[in-house]
């Protein structure tokens, strides 16, 4: 399902700085809100994902905010022929492509309130960026959505197969992973399986696209650097299902729980993300808690209504 857009979208795509592959992009997705506004709404999408929730930008636009998406490096629509999709090596690779969305808002846009969401692997580096760049007034307020602050592996995985992984992604970061996402969660969402979603499966594969161990070494130096504790000095929502099921296969419980992360570790380390910190779980989310059912969903944005206008940001 995608839902009916109210104006059209205006797409930017930005070369950035070569990197070890050769060139790279990242693509910036607009939208207007109707009425004339300086309130800008970015979002950033997790791992194996892309930008097509009609109904955020909907949203956003009905609460007087322009709509930006940002696409990162190797990504949706800034994957190039001549790239490992969703690669990377070091997260700070991504704080290019952020600057440069930021610095499209303000300048270009002359947006001078932000608000920044990011879902899963985009929780992880907005958590992360607004940890190193809030203090100089980029943001007004951070909400993640089901941010990925641990892997969902078994105790002994952590320490043993991630760090491997980690120190063989030094040293040699084309190795593949022997083991990536399972389908079961792409099931859960997709109109071809069990879902309601349409999107475009050669953007979001079921079962994602390989992993390497420069990926690993990358999200897990990011989450060591998260997991001892950061400051975010701008108002936080933190949001995740209120329930986990193992992943795996499609089950019919996939439906109603978070089938990717451990909601435990999310709650656990968001109590070290800084002083103004607001926790909220949904009964019934999935991973991605804007493409649950639609009374959940519902519930989720009218959360995120309340907590900015608590905040007094719309």
């Amino acid at each position: 399902m995608a839902e009916k857009e109210t104006t059209a979208y205006q797409f930017h795509q930005f070369e950035m700085k070569p990197d070890y592959e050769g060139k790279v992009v990242c693509t910036i997705i607009e939208r207007k809100a109707k009425k004339k506004s300086n309130k800008a709404f970015l979002y950033l999408h997790g791992f194996n994902d892309y930008f097509f929730q009609d109904h955020l930008a909907n949203w956003a636009n009905e609460k007087g905010m322009n709509f930006y998406a940002l696409e990162l490096r190797k990504y949706g629509r800034s994957i190039l022929p001549h790239q490992k999709p969703n690669d990377f090596r070091d997260y700070h690779e991504y704080f290019e492509d952020i600057d440069k969305a930021i610095d499209f808002i303000r300048n270009e846009s002359k947006d001078q309130h932000i608000v920044f969401m990011g879902h899963s692997t985009g929780g992880l580096l907005a958590a992360l960026y607004a940890h190193h760049h809030c203090k100089d007034k980029t943001m007004d307020a951070i909400i993640l959505n089901s941010p990925f602050f641990e892997f969902n592996v078994p105790g002994i995985l952590k320490t043993t197969f991630v760090p491997l992984m980690s120190w063989l992604g030094n040293k040699y970061p084309g190795i593949p992973s022997p083991v990536g996402l399972d389908k079961g969660y792409g099931f859960s969402l997709h109109q071809s399986h069990e879902g309601e979603w349409n999107y475009d499966l050669k953007l979001k594969p079921d079962a994602g696209f390989k992993i390497y161990a420069s990926w690993i070494r990358g999200i897990h130096l990011a989450q060591k650097e998260l997991q001892k504790g950061i400051d975010i000095p701008c108002p936080v929502l933190v949001m995740y299902s209120a329930s986990s099921v193992k992943p795996g296969n499609f089950r019919p419980e996939m439906k109603h729980a978070d089938a990717v992360l451990n909601v435990e570790d999310i709650e656990n380390y968001a109590r070290g993300l800084g002083n103004n910190v607001e926790h909220a779980a949904f009964e019934g989310g999935l991973h991605d808690l804007l493409l649950s059912a639609k009374e959940v969903r519902e519930k989720v944005l009218d959360k995120m209504k309340q907590f900015l206008e608590q905040k007094k940001i719309i």
